[in-house]
């Protein structure tokens, strides 16, 4: 069994893929990365091109912000991924394209792996993220040291494909969590109670939660710059939810709803922002 060197590329290094590039340096990793719009980063030595970082590397990671954009990079890199490549793919998307660049991957000869994160920057930086695996076993064991670096909670939900499926149900809950905090919150501030003072109290009742912990002080003092994950690629998320759950005859009453909440934000320009803004949609007048 080929396993990976302690050497890894990674295209994309933003918010996320800046943090997980980050966390394996941190580890000891020799880290190389590539993306137009980060020209440095503490930790990570950046390459001119994606090319130039497929020929310096085997194990490649894709952090980006579609499926489509996946794709497209890797045509661009054309013959210079090889069968010695194995990539793992972090971008949130659409199932089917993510099957299909795995296949296309295939023909070249190389390893494919989902590897979706859940959880934001800030975790993923600390390791503290949880990842859901879609592609081979022998594939997860070939990148074990890698994935056990990047996170020690791991799920193989199966082939390539599934973790991109299960991703969605996953943000399908959290991001309808957040949007009921940040509903409550606003309607205690409408009462009259300040918000933080709100929060002390829920977090002793069964309504805390996850959602309340990670973003409820930010909700309370509007504290939205820097983000820890931008609320446009939420709204993206649950557009890809809707489009599924419409291609399954799902229902998704609840994620209609969000989707009008997130689109209100952007409206306002609070796309860049954290994702925590969604609140200010709901204190700023009505939809």
């Amino acid at each position: 069994m080929v396993s990976v060197s302690n050497r890894v590329g990674i295209i994309g290094v933003g918010l996320l893929g800046g943090a997980l590039g980050q966390r394996l340096a941190g580890q000891g990793w020799e880290v190389f990365g590539h993306d137009p719009a980060v020209p440095e980063l503490g930790g990570l030595t950046i390459c001119r091109s994606a090319v130039e970082l497929a020929g310096r590397c085997d194990t490649l990671m894709l952090s980006l912000p579609t499926s489509a954009v996946a794709a497209e990079v890797v045509r661009a890199l054309g013959q210079a991924v090889t069968a010695q490549h194995c990539i793992l793919d972090t971008t949130t998307g659409e199932p089917g394209e993510m099957e299909a660049l795995g296949q296309a991957l295939a023909k070249r000869g190389a390893a494919y792996l989902e590897a979706n994160v859940a959880g934001s920057s800030k975790l993923a930086r600390h390791g503290e993220a949880v990842l859901f695996l879609g592609g081979a076993a022998e594939t997860i064991n070939r990148c074990e040291a890698l994935l056990e670096t990047l996170a020690t909670t791991r799920f193989h939900v199966g082939t390539v494909g599934a973790a991109s499926r299960f991703k969605l149900v996953h943000n399908l809950i959290l991001g309808l969590n957040r949007a009921a905090l940040a509903e409550g919150l606003a309607f205690a501030e409408a009462l009259s109670f300040d918000a933080s003072d709100a929060l002390a109290i829920l977090r002793e009742t069964p309504a805390t939660s996850a959602a309340l912990e990670a973003k409820g002080e930010k909700m309370a003092k509007r504290d939205f710059n820097p983000p820890q994950a931008r609320l446009s690629q939420h709204l993206k998320d649950v557009r890809l939810i809707r489009q599924l759950a419409e291609e399954i005859g799902a229902a998704t009453p609840l994620s209609d709803a969000h989707q009008t909440l997130l689109k209100r934000a952007e409206a306002l320009g609070l796309g860049e922002s954290d994702n925590a803004a969604v609140i200010e949609a709901l204190r700023r007048g009505n939809l």
